[in-house]
């Protein structure tokens, strides 16, 4: 990967990339180590040629969609790689299994990767790192001019705690129940250079922040911002990364269709010269917090500072404003983490486990 990267990246509008993490499980739909098994020892189907790799965890893989030409290709492409995942893992002996955490996920019993890039956070980072267990859902949007990157991504923070309150799908983690809605999102936010970003007034701005940080060895390369929204300077995308890793196809359907549609008007408001909202980082980390904790329950602070807003209300807002409803389908439904708990109480681990399996 390049240590920095580029401007010249930012010259497509409204593409579409999904990658999304999944854990390879046993026969028992226990986390175990296979990512060597499926990313180097056999050879992936064609949809996934590239597009395989894993993460930190030998229990962890990462697919990556090809460049999709538009929102209606999202299903299909979706579809594709799903189904080619599941079948390369059952042709190895394998499941998998889709979540923000696996709830069997024990940090401390799993093995990982012996791959360089990880190896040297690990004995950077140390313990945050060690215990990284997460697996989540990143959209990326392509965007014609870097400086309109750098704004959207500054426009969309005070979406994100929306997502990831309808998102939420971690609740167990390393064995027992966290009592928040969305363990992997606090989980994460103990590693550097996470969370929610403050605002860049330039990609100028942006790309200075990015190779300093390299030139200061505080990353070993511009993949280790792992803020929840970024302009991605390699593939000329913003990518959202709030969202937890999700069981159900349609819930990832819903959050690619809001978050595109969120870039598209955000796009049509910077070429109106519109001025970034002013919004507090601070609101938006406890906004952020509330999602985690209370999920589908949670109630915003408002764009103002001074009133809060119950989150129907403020997705339903939103979805008037781009003229699309996708994510407002989600809020009267269960969400994962409301899932995982009623399947957990009504028949106990085994049940849980299957209820993960793609």
């Amino acid at each position: 990967m390049e240590e920095t990267g580029s401007a010249a990246a930012f010259d497509r509008m409204g593409t579409l990339g999904i990658e999304e993490e999944f854990y390879v499980v046993d026969e028992y739909g226990r986390p175990t180590s296979g990512s060597d098994e499926l990313v180097y020892e056999s050879e992936p189907p064609a949809i996934l040629d590239g597009r395989l790799d894993h993460e930190l965890f030998k229990t962890v893989v990462e697919t990556q969609t090809p460049t999709l030409d538009g929102i209606g290709d999202a299903r299909d492409g979706l579809d594709e790689v799903r189904d080619a995942l599941a079948s390369h893992a059952a042709s190895n002996g394998f499941q998998i299994a889709a979540a923000g955490l696996h709830p069997l996920a024990k940090w401390r019993e799993l093995e990982h990767a012996e791959k360089p890039r990880y190896r040297a956070q690990l004995e950077r980072i140390q313990y945050p790192q060690y215990r990284n267990t997460t697996a989540g859902l990143h959209i990326h949007v392509g965007v014609d001019d870097a400086d309109k990157a750098v704004w959207i991504a500054n426009e969309l923070r005070w979406h994100l705690p929306l997502m990831l309150a309808l998102s939420a799908n971690s609740p167990y983690w390393d064995g027992f129940d966290t009592g928040l809605a969305s363990a992997r999102a606090k989980i994460f936010e103990g590693l550097p250079n996470t969370g929610m970003p403050t605002a860049f007034d330039s990609y100028a701005e942006f790309e200075q922040f990015e190779r300093r940080m390299v030139e200061t060895d505080s990353i070993d390369d511009r993949g280790e911002l792992w803020f929840d929204v970024r302009p991605h300077s390699g593939h000329g995308t913003v990518e959202v990364r709030t969202p937890d890793g999700q069981h159900r196809r349609d819930y990832v359907v819903a959050f690619v269709e809001y978050v595109h549609a969120l870039v598209e008007s955000m796009a049509d408001r910077y070429e109106d010269g519109e001025a970034n909202t002013d919004t507090r980082r601070e609101y938006l980390d406890e906004n952020k917090w509330r999602a985690m904790r209370h999920g589908h329950e949670a109630t915003f602070v408002d764009r103002d500072g001074e009133s809060t807003i119950g989150l129907a209300e403020a997705v339903e807002r939103t979805c008037d404003r781009t003229g699309d409803d996708a994510l407002a389908t989600l809020l009267d439904r269960e969400s994962g983490s409301q899932r995982q708990r009623r399947i957990h109480e009504n028949g106990g681990s085994e049940a849980l486990r299957e209820s993960l399996l793609l």
